[in-house]
């Protein structure tokens, strides 16, 4: 619950919750603060009970910590069920680029072929003034 909290925080807290609640109050402040987190504990693990027993036989596997996503996926790729491991070795990073490389090549030197002598498209050409009862041409992207 603290990991994070190092020897001069906890002696900062130390020193300051003796100075807000004296040295007498301190250690019964310190009691019902355990007493509290021990209730709430317990609250706690009843609640996850009702819940299997609710939930019935079917879910007796069931964790409450798999509702985290990131538990929840962790869990699932250890589990190999689905053959990801077998996707992931068969999966070769550089013959599938070279592949895309050779594809993207292989289309330039077809679309250059049926481009004009020279060489170049020209992308800014606007369409010509529509007529009075023409409509202007429909973008359905652009709405």
């Amino acid at each position: 619950m603290f990991n994070d909290i190092g020897p001069l925080e906890l002696v900062t807290i130390v020193v300051i919750a003796v100075l807000v609640f004296g040295p007498d109050k301190l250690p019964k402040m310190i009691q019902d603060v355990t007493r509290t987190i021990r209730k709430i504990r317990e609250f706690s693990e009843s609640a996850k009970q009702d819940i299997r027993s609710e939930l019935g036989p079917e879910f007796k596997d069931f964790e409450f910590e798999d509702l985290n996503p990131k538990t929840f996926l962790r869990k699932q790729l250890e589990n190999d069920e689905l053959g990801l491991k077998e996707i992931r070795n068969g999966f070769d990073l550089k013959k599938e680029m070279a592949d895309l490389t050779d594809a993207v090549h292989s289309h330039e030197v077809e679309t250059s072929s049926s481009v004009p002598s020279s060489g170049t498209v020209d992308l800014t050409k606007k369409p010509g003034p529509l007529a009075p009862e023409e409509r202007p041409p429909f973008d359905a992207d652009a709405t």
